[in-house]
């Protein structure tokens, strides 16, 4: 392996290497790998899809304010807004 080969600007020895494909020959506990806790948590059963949506900075500041008011985030003040438009 080159001397460049880095891991968040860590080089990777070959030691590393062989330590990490001895462990995957041993095989991985699959079950605690899925309880990290890694990512945005689920919404549904579903997968959730990302939405682009262009605002004015006026638009912006309202939603940022009544989030701030309310403790909640951006994307739940814009899907309360809009079940209340569907509902």
């Amino acid at each position: 392996m080159s001397e460049r080969e880095s891991i968040g600007g860590v080089p990777v020895s070959e030691e590393q290497i062989a330590q990490w494909a001895a462990e995957a020959e041993v095989g991985y506990d699959v079950p605690a790998l899925k309880k990290r806790g890694r990512g945005r948590p689920g919404r549904g059963a579903e997968p959730s899809q990302v939405v682009a949506l262009r605002l004015t900075a006026e638009e912006l500041a309202f939603i940022d304010a009544r989030a701030e008011r309310e403790g909640k985030s951006r994307s739940d003040i814009i899907r309360e807004a809009l079940a209340s438009v569907a509902a």
